[in-house]
């Protein structure tokens, strides 16, 4: 095949799919893996798509490779973020145990909560600030505080999580897609992330419709691995993943 051929059909397939994999266009195109990444390289450069590690996105998604600092993030989607908190509040049950990660949606949660015997661990200082205001048994994961996203990451907090099995989790997330799954910019924060959910019965991840079909630099969890809570969904996509949609 040739390469205009090639790339073309490259093309066709990531804005179709809004991303694609270098192992779906080996399969695809009949290519060695050397020939994709030579062909997303060349594409790249020529603004036709957006690399990333493992594939390639589409120029009409965003590619998040630092967090917005946490008052920007605030203000965006307020009504919408308000909505899919008071769903994902009303879920929390007496005695639970629940882990609560560090984000705007995840924060406003707290003032929707009316069960009465919840315990909460959360990695974020203001959550548990209003959490213990509220007179919940709230602990804070220790280790190190990042300014961006108010959130404690590190080995530290790792270490922490790993004692703890929780009935619901609920995390935040910059980016959905269905080949990179749920993404963070942080490479540490994304640690904290998997290791909360790897320890959680039922997980939530709480995100308004802008965030679908977004990348950032990190997976910390496949599609698959937990319940969507958001707005709005395009049906003809995401297919087989749990999604509730809240108004």
């Amino acid at each position: 095949m040739l390469t205009v051929e090639r790339q073309r059909k490259i093309l066709d397939t990531v804005n179709s799919q809004g991303s694609v994999t270098v192992s779906e266009l080996m399969d695809e195109l009949e290519a060695s893996e050397s020939t994709v990444r030579r062909d997303l390289q060349a594409m790249d450069r020529a603004g036709k798509l957006i690399k990333v590690h493992g594939g390639a996105i589409a120029l009409g998604d965003k590619y998040a490779t630092t967090d917005d600092e946490v008052e920007l993030r605030k203000e965006r989607n307020k009504i919408e973020k308000m909505s899919i908190a008071k769903y994902a509040a009303s879920l929390v049950k007496d005695n639970d145990f629940v882990y609560l990660d560090a984000g705007t949606t995840t924060e406003e949660m707290i003032d929707f909560l009316k069960c009465k015997n919840a315990k909460f661990v959360t990695n974020a200082i203001e959550h548990a600030r209003k959490l213990a205001g509220r007179g919940y048994t709230t602990y804070l994961l220790g280790g190190e505080f990042k300014a961006a996203t108010e959130a404690i990451v590190g080995d530290e907090a790792l270490a922490n999580l790993e004692k703890y099995n929780f009935t619901k989790g609920f995390f935040g997330t910059n980016g959905l897609t269905m080949n990179n799954g749920f993404t963070t910019p942080e490479p540490k924060e994304a640690m904290i992330k998997r290791e909360a959910m790897k320890s959680t019965k039922e997980a939530y991840v709480l995100m308004d419709s802008s965030k679908f079909d977004q990348v950032a630099a990190i997976t910390f969890a496949s599609a698959e691995d937990a319940v969507v809570i958001t707005d709005r969904r395009d049906k003809g996509k995401y297919k087989g993943i749990k999604i509730i949609v809240v108004k």
